[in-house]
């Protein structure tokens, strides 16, 4: 029998891992998942490094080696990520020579405290792509306003670059024409556009999350019969901007330079609402061109009992807008959900940071 993940790989759909850890590495789990999974990439940010810390013994040589040198948290959480990135990369690099570039790739995030920050964004990008030294790295930008042209500076050097924290098909037109400004600069740059990968995180579960909580206090059955459709149809609408932008003459002539498109990234696929199917935003969001990040929970949940009937998303632009619009008669304004959910991820991402900071001060406190 086909396992589930290789035929949604063969419906055009990236299969990348969303965790990253010094033992999933040393164990040999990350090419396991690789061989048995369809996995073709990795995505990484501090809570997974955080977690990541609080199990076992793989960190424990470097957190001594840095604690005997006096180093500063902020170096060591560089260090130690820098580390398993490469390490991953590594891991990575033959899907990325075997899939001409397109895949074996790893993210790794700059410092999520400067999210409102334009320049010190594109300074942190610079940093970690040089540190880290592997041309199948991308480094996650947040597509807040202030990133935004961040996403663009990073390109036109020739920084590959995965775009996170979109909810809203608005800033994700946005983050399109700050993608394909970047590519008309590194074009005059003089940098191989096909060297350049990017992909834009359509963030989906914490939609439903807020949508539903709200649907919920409104309380009429009309507003409970439209729980669970917010996130899928926000997507699939995602998907369709996709398809207009990168129809466009304006793309059509990076692409005769060489130029690969930015392909829309399903994140936060892990179902937050136990109601819901556990691989309803992996099952629903199947289209070609896409990459779906999941949770190892949610991977083993769609290796399990996933259902892949082909493209879920092209045919499904007329109900997603009349999903859209039956939650504004009940009172939903998606634009506040939206902003609200990129506020909060700022802060979140923050928070998380922080976290990990404290983390590897703690350890490099004992190992001292």
């Amino acid at each position: 029998m086909t396992n589930p993940l290789h035929k949604l790989s063969g419906e055009g759909v990236a299969v990348w891992l969303d965790d990253i850890s010094r033992e999933r590495l040393r164990s040999g789990n990350l090419q396991e998942l690789i061989d048995t999974r369809s996995v073709v990439g990795v995505t990484s940010n501090p809570t997974i490094f955080e977690k990541a810390l609080k199990e076992g013994d793989a960190y424990d040589a470097q957190l001594h080696d840095l604690a005997a040198r006096g180093v500063s948290v902020d170096e060591a959480v560089r260090f130690i990520t820098g580390y398993d990135i490469r390490w991953a990369a590594d891991v990575l690099r033959p899907l990325y020579d075997s899939t001409d570039r397109t895949d074996g790739r790893v993210s790794l995030e700059v410092d999520p405290r400067l999210a409102r920050d334009t320049e010190r964004t594109i300074s942190e990008a610079r940093a970690l792509w040089w540190m880290v030294d592997r041309p199948n790295l991308m480094i996650k930008i947040p597509a807040t306003v202030e990133g935004l042209p961040a996403i663009t500076a990073a390109l036109a050097e020739g920084i590959s670059v995965n775009v996170t924290l979109i909810f809203s098909l608005e800033r994700y037109r946005a983050v399109m024409d700050a993608f394909l400004a970047g590519l008309e600069k590194a074009k005059e740059n003089g940098h191989d556009l096909s060297r350049i990968q990017s992909v834009a995180s359509f963030f989906v579960s914490r939609v439903d999350t807020e949508v539903d909580k709200r649907l919920d206090t409104i309380g009429t059955d009309a507003a409970k019969e439209l729980r669970g459709r917010a996130a899928l149809a926000n997507a699939r609408l995602a998907y369709e901007a996709y398809e207009e932008v990168f129809g466009s003459q304006r793309w059509k002539a990076l692409e005769a330079a060489g130029a690969q498109p930015q392909r829309p990234l399903w994140a936060s696929t892990g179902v937050k609402d136990p109601s819901y199917p556990d691989t309803v935003y992996v099952t629903e969001l199947v289209a070609p061109g896409t990459v779906n990040t999941m949770p190892e929970a949610t991977m083993e949940a769609a290796a399990d009992h996933g259902e892949i009937v082909g493209d879920t998303v092209r045919g499904g632009y007329a109900q997603a807008r009349a999903d859209l619009a039956a939650l504004a008669e009940v009172g939903i304004d998606m634009d506040d959900v939206v902003k609200l959910l990129e506020d909060e991820g700022v802060v979140k991402f923050e928070k998380s940071w922080k976290e990990l900071l404290a983390m590897v001060a703690s350890r490099l406190g004992s190992a001292g």
